[in-house]
């Protein structure tokens, strides 16, 4: 059997479909021996990792509803400069719900990605705190709070590795990519973003210039990315849309993997 390794890729609501492909490998009965995760790629993965499969992880995302993914998500951070949301609410919500604490503790080794701001570089999380790790790497900027640790302020590791599968390539003989980034239209009349849009939309168009460059450099062995059109980054509640969305793609997924399988 092919060492299979996973990595899920940042999107914000989009990345709820990473379920969908977990799902498909859960039903192939193909368990990674490692995976790499950024921003919602990095939550899903850490659940992932610590032995939650993935109807589980959709029926986790059915019972929170909707007012409970917003008192999540959207905890305005009044007194503070640095972004509109604290983070606090899913930094609680996953010290509760993922059943270990620490990467040493999963089940599936895990790797998370941050970026140092000062520094400009990409930080990987393999060790200690995968809560902590995990609030790191979702920092998006001017939406949550970075996280200050070990004189570091960390962001969003978007910002370097939006799809880190090169982290493990060098450890697997087979590695799957899901990039989430999907896809932007606009109507006719209204082709000019708003300030909002305009902001979180050019931070997904220099992460897909960053996918692109590594994918013509080394590409992964399975390459993945769904439509998703039109889905905004805080959208988590239209988790039924996106999940139905993606399933033509992974049926191709299937598909594919069991090939080279």
């Amino acid at each position: 059997m092919k060492k299979v390794g996973l990595a899920l890729g940042s999107g914000g609501a989009k990345g709820l479909s990473h379920i969908a492909f977990i799902q498909a490998l859960d039903e192939l009965g193909v368990r990674p021996e490692v995976i790499a995760g950024t921003s919602i790629g990095a939550v899903i993965g850490g659940f992932y990792a610590s032995g939650v499969s993935g109807m589980e992880l959709e029926q986790m995302v059915k019972d929170l509803g909707f007012m409970d993914l917003y008192k999540l998500v959207l905890d305005f951070s009044l007194l503070s400069n640095s972004a509109i949301y604290k983070g606090k609410g899913v930094e609680d919500f996953l010290a509760r719900q993922i059943s270990v604490q620490t990467f040493e503790e999963a089940e599936i080794p895990l790797k998370v990605v941050a970026t140092d701001f000062w520094k400009r570089k990409e930080v990987v999380f393999a060790s200690g705190s995968l809560v902590t790790a995990i609030r790191a790497s979702m920092a998006m900027p001017a939406l949550f709070e970075p996280v200050q640790l070990n004189d570091m302020v960390l962001i969003d590791g978007g910002a370097v590795n939006p799809l880190p599968y090169d982290l493990i390539q060098q450890e697997c003989d087979l590695t799957i990519a899901i990039d989430v980034s999907g896809e932007k239209t606009y109507t006719a009349d209204d082709p000019v973003p708003n300030m909002v849009e305009s902001i979180l939309s050019t931070f997904q168009i220099m992460q897909a210039s960053i996918v692109e460059a590594k994918k013509r450099f080394s590409p992964p062995s399975i390459y993945v990315k769904p439509a998703l059109t039109n889905i905004r980054t805080l959208d988590f509640y239209r988790y039924r849309e996106i999940l139905a969305g993606v399933q033509e793609e992974v049926q191709w997924f299937k598909d594919a993997l069991r090939k080279v399988l």
